[in-house]
């Protein structure tokens, strides 16, 4: 089981990290003085304890020049860029560790832009919600409508989300683009899940090992 690293930065900033258990997880995984690129970093909250505790070398992509800014400020380096149009400013290898944390289900060609982390990155870190947690099953089945749930908390026509994935959607999907898994963490909150993950999960993990780079 994952051990989640001890806040030490400052309070705002480790409030910020509290609030996403998977943010823990991910400070778990990635090894001082890496090579570290965040796609969607929205604030730089994630990066900027990162620099701090691990001492990495941070760089950021967000598409909001409002959140840049502030990423900016937190002293993370960071530019406005859409990740669905390719990382082609990046060589093969150029990061220990690509992540995207709950952006996935956000981009036009999730597919794509996995394959472009795997190319960059030697190892691409995953967060996404669980579409198939018990929660919004149950919605959709009660309501028969679009699920509203605490995890997809928006309307199906405001809402960011364009992808609905489950963890075994996206199993599947590594399983058919030969994506190397290395690690899975499923969580419920700040929660470990081993039991039935796709449907008690409300989070998942995953840690992809770039064996070898991968074209789109």
């Amino acid at each position: 089981m994952a051990t989640a690293p001890q806040l030490t930065g400052p309070t705002a900033q480790a409030l910020a990290l509290a609030a996403r258990p998977d943010f823990h997880v991910i400070g778990e995984i990635v090894e001082p003085g890496s090579r570290v690129l965040d796609l969607g970093c929205g604030e730089g909250e994630l990066l900027a304890w990162l620099v701090e505790n691990k001492r990495i070398m941070a760089r950021g992509v967000e598409i909001s020049a409002a959140d840049v800014r502030k990423a900016i400020a937190r002293g993370v380096s960071t530019y406005q860029g859409d990740i669905d149009e390719g990382l082609a400013d990046y060589p093969d290898r150029a990061f220990d560790y690509v992540i995207l944390s709950q952006t996935l289900q956000e981009t036009r060609s999730p597919v794509r832009v996995l394959k472009e982390m795997l190319r960059v990155g030697r190892r691409a870190i995953v967060s996404f919600p669980n579409f198939g947690h018990w929660s919004v099953r149950a919605s959709m089945v009660i309501s028969g409508r679009a699920p509203r749930t605490k995890l997809f908390p928006y309307n199906w026509y405001n809402s960011p989300n364009i992808h609905f994935l489950s963890v075994k959607d996206f199993e599947e999907l590594c399983q058919e683009q030969s994506f190397p898994v290395e690690r899975r963490y499923f969580l419920s909150g700040s929660q470990h899940v081993s039991f039935l993950p796709n449907l008690m999960a409300k989070t998942a993990v995953f840690l992809l090992g770039g064996e070898r780079a991968i074209r789109p």
